[in-house]
């Protein structure tokens, strides 16, 4: 489907994804001269969760082949899709279930040396809040989740620090590019202390660790990346390359695939299976607490390259094998 299409359905009927960019600290529809405050508040007729999908670096909105609307955060598949999911799909938008929710595709410039797109990750995680704020005056009694990989982790910990306390029920950090002293500061502010925190790792995005703790300064000396692992309260790491938590949360909520690289910077959405395990995590919250979730994984996470120079693991979880990203 085109974008001119998708905006001219959009006009007619109520959509269960709604797109929107961050401009500077602002926010508005992407393609759209509407404001974005009738998408949102036609789209509330819906119910059930609203989930807020960013992506991380190298997206762009309306760029040509890094459009995050027309790749990971499209509900309608691309010609990326045999590596790539779609986000919304995997997270239940677009069933014609009555309690789907509302999902917002949010998109920001994340081009240019990665210090420049830090830094712009920060700016529109002020534009972030704003929508979230909006978006919960709407309706204050419903759950309120975000799902962001790599840089894009960034912006909702900057949102914390400018949210009421309630307005953000539940984040889930895709391999999450962001310091340990940066999210637990957010995650100490009102509107931090009342989110959940689902801190999702893997040794394989240990090369990509590293090179953002080479890159970007980090706020205090020896800090080190949540990759690393994160302790809070409201927080819990699940690694995804560790066989004891594939094992638990197969148990738990669904199987995963076995991890099938040392290195790699995508496995926590391309993954097969981990989608639909954080659609449950996101959907059922009250249910998939995160004393469930921390009672049967170790207590510490892996050792950074301890995958790189790990013997090949026997591969039992499912039956397929993940596509090349």
């Amino acid at each position: 489907m085109t974008d001119r299409r998708h905006n001219i359905l959009c006009e007619a009927e109520i959509v269960p994804v709604v797109r929107i960019n961050a401009i500077g600290d602002t926010y508005a529809l992407h393609q759209s001269t509407r404001p974005p405050s009738s998408a949102l508040r036609q789209a509330h007729q819906t119910q059930g969760p609203v989930i807020i999908m960013t992506h991380g670096y190298k997206y762009r909105p309306d760029a040509i082949n890094a459009c995050p609307h027309r790749h990971i955060l499209s509900l309608h598949g691309t010609s990326y899709s045999t590596y790539s999911p779609s986000w919304p799909k995997q997270l239940g938008y677009g069933s014609g279930f009555e309690d789907e929710g509302l999902g917002i595709a949010f998109g920001w410039n994340a081009q240019g040396p990665l210090w420049s797109a830090h830094r712009r990750a920060l700016e529109a995680g002020r534009a972030l809040a704003d929508l979230i704020h909006d978006v919960h005056r709407m309706r204050p009694s419903r759950p309120i989740h975000f799902i962001g990989h790599s840089m894009g982790t960034e912006l909702v910990l900057e949102a914390l620090h400018h949210l009421r306390p309630g307005a953000l029920s539940r984040i889930i950090s895709m391999t999450g590019a962001a310091y340990q002293s940066r999210a637990l500061q957010a995650l100490s502010t009102p509107a931090g202390r009342l989110a959940e925190f689902i801190n999702i790792t893997s040794r394989e995005n240990d090369l990509f660790d590293f090179l953002f703790e080479w890159v970007i300064r980090p706020p205090k000396r020896g800090d080190r990346c949540i990759g690393s692992g994160l302790h809070a309260s409201n927080a819990i790491t699940l690694q995804l390359d560790c066989p004891r938590t594939l094992d638990h949360l197969s148990r738990l909520v669904f199987p995963v695939g076995d991890p099938q690289r040392r290195i790699c910077h995508w496995s926590s959405y391309t993954r097969p299976g981990v989608l639909r395990v954080y659609n449950a995590l996101l959907r059922h919250h009250d249910r998939l607490t995160l004393p469930a979730l921390q009672n049967g994984i170790p207590e510490r996470s892996a050792r950074r390259w301890s995958r790189l120079f790990a013997l090949p693991r026997s591969q039992h979880h499912l039956p397929f094998v993940q596509k090349a990203s």
